[in-house]
């Protein structure tokens, strides 16, 4: 499923988990531009993704080098977008897992399994499962030099358990309300 083109700086996932999903509002991090973001947690095991996460990285490395004094710098200093979940987090749901967090100044269009546009803000959350477009750039502000990743689009493939310790209105309450509630409006 997993997809790049030689020299490409772009990449669509396989199946990744999302977490930390703020895809239908733009939310700004310390006074900065708001931005869509999203951490997508990618399986170790889905070794197609992350080969073509690593040669995108080369490939903007090679197509930034003008960020970095018009040389390759060596990956050891560079801040890369491609972390370990099980030495970066303390999250169950990161283990046996890599991340990459990807956001974007643009609203991703947001499809279902049959690529037509997904509405409802409740049907992709923290914790479902899709595939994404991203795409990978120099950056060097600030003394900090690296490669960022730019969220694309989002396609919804599946349900998964929500993220962040949320739980549903239907899992909170029940239908019948206690008969001491008529005691308590007299």
């Amino acid at each position: 499923m997993s997809n790049i083109q030689k020299n490409s700086t772009k990449v669509v996932t396989g199946v990744v988990r999302l977490s930390y999903a703020k895809v239908w509002e733009p939310v700004s991090v310390n006074g900065g531009t708001p931005k869509y973001s999203v951490s997508l947690i990618i399986p170790k095991s889905d070794t197609k993704t992350i080969e073509a996460i690593n040669a995108a990285i080369d490939n903007a490395i090679k197509a930034g080098i003008g960020k970095f004094g018009g040389k390759i710098p060596n990956k050891v200093a560079l801040k890369l977008p491609l972390r370990d979940g099980d030495v970066e987090r303390d999250d169950e749901a990161y283990q046996n897992s890599y991340f990459v967090n990807a956001n974007s100044p643009t609203a991703p269009q947001i499809v279902d399994r049959t690529v037509q546009p997904i509405l409802d803000r409740n049907e992709v959350y923290s914790g479902c499962y899709a595939r994404v477009s991203i795409n990978f750039y120099a950056f060097n502000s600030n003394g900090n030099k690296g490669i960022a990743c730019g969220l694309g689009n989002i396609q919804k493939v599946k349900d998964g358990e929500q993220l962040g310790g949320k739980s549903s209105a239907v899992d909170d309450f029940s239908s019948e309300i206690d008969d001491s509630f008529d005691d308590f409006l007299s």
